[in-house]
């Protein structure tokens, strides 16, 4: 999978911008802000309809202009195929492939796989469960975008409960059982493949990271479940007597205290919990052997190679973990970004496409 085709209106700070990236190693360098997380921005976008720097899609819309528009051409085993994302300020994003307009954006996964690594996923380690759960979903819908749906339905029956939860004076008992069914068959299928993810990530992460530390340190991957069952089989109705057994608590606090979205990921170097007490140097081995062993996960799931987005880590990591990252990355298209090319050269890299970024121009080298 690579992309061919890049073209941005009035995104961020590009008026307009067109890219021909090459099938292999492409890099953006150029001055702190000058736009280069903007184009790996765009290709995030058009992968996952959503910005992996916020939550606010007019944010993305150039200032003073009424709309942008990203676009970009992709050559998969299946044939070429052509995403396009409008955005307006305080409207809802418009979503086309191959000219054709979806009506959910679970519709767009699977078109362009992508793989991000950067500076702010740290806070995979550092921020609460949230994040951790957050990268975990993102992961599982590039494999199975049915996953996608059940955890939108999922949010759904949970946000329906809470608003029940916070009525206890009306509160209607029959339609709290109701919603427990729901969240409880459906939360079953979430932590089912969340673990299944999980059993894989962790064979793998753990072998990158024994590598990327020379065999001084160990990682282990281990999903925590709020609630945990006898049994796979049993799950649901674990998670059904749990919601049961909790109601009288939930009301009170007016919200939903057990199922999946409570859930979070064990990470632990030689024995430590990697969230509380590992170095920043642990913390940031432990991201990249995730992303790493997301990588090889999509690729043999998919039979095909992801596009890898490498924001400014070239700084972040040692000279060793500049070569690891370069060699796992070998049959990707990759975009990276930094401020000094003499950083990606080190590293031994011998065939780039090079762009100089600057006031809000890309110029090929």
């Amino acid at each position: 999978m690579r992309v061919t085709g890049l073209r941005l209106v009035n995104f961020r700070n590009y008026p307009s911008l067109t890219l021909r990236p090459d099938g292999g190693l492409c890099v953006l360098t150029g001055e702190n802000a000058a736009g280069k997380t903007n184009v790996l921005e765009s290709l995030f976008l058009c992968s996952l309809g959503r910005s992996h720097r916020t939550v606010r899609d007019g944010e993305m819309v150039r200032a003073g202009e009424l709309y942008s528009s990203v676009a970009v051409d992709v050559d998969t085993r299946g044939g070429p195929r052509r995403i396009e994302c409008k955005l307006f300020p305080g409207e809802r994003k418009k979503i086309t492939i191959d000219g054709a307009p979806i009506s959910r954006s679970g519709e767009l996964l699977g078109c362009l796989n992508v793989v991000m690594f950067a500076p702010e996923d740290l806070e995979l380690v550092k921020a609460g469960p949230g994040e951790r759960r957050r990268f975990l979903d993102m992961a599982i819908s590039q494999l199975r975008p049915s996953y996608y749906y059940t955890l939108q339905q999922y949010n759904n029956a949970l946000k329906q409960r809470n608003a029940l939860l916070k009525d206890p004076d009306g509160l209607d008992y029959d339609a709290l059982e109701s919603w427990d069914e729901q969240l409880a068959v459906l939360g079953a299928s979430i932590i089912l493949n969340r673990t299944e993810l999980v059993d894989r990530l962790s064979v793998i992460a753990g072998e990158q990271h024994e590598t990327l530390s020379d065999g001084a340190e160990t990682l282990l991957v281990e999903y925590e479940p709020n609630v945990v069952p006898n049994s796979a089989s049993d799950l649901a109705k674990t998670l059904r007597l749990a919601l049961s057994d909790t109601a009288e608590r939930d009301v009170y606090r007016g919200s939903t205290s057990v199922g999946p979205h409570r859930d979070d990921l064990a990470l632990r170097v030689s024995g430590k919990d990697v969230r509380v007490y590992g170095s920043q140097g642990q913390q940031r081995t432990t991201v990249l052997s995730l992303k790493l062993a997301q990588l090889e996960i999509l690729r043999a799931e998919k039979d095909d190679s992801p596009v890898l987005l490498l924001d400014d880590v070239f700084s972040e990591l040692d000279r060793n973990r500049q070569r690891m990252l370069l060699i796992a990355a070998q049959d990707c298209q990759t975009f990276l970004t930094c401020t000094h090319l003499e950083e990606v050269a080190a590293a031994g890299v011998e065939q780039m496409q090079v762009y100089q970024v600057a006031d809000r121009h890309v110029v090929e080298l």
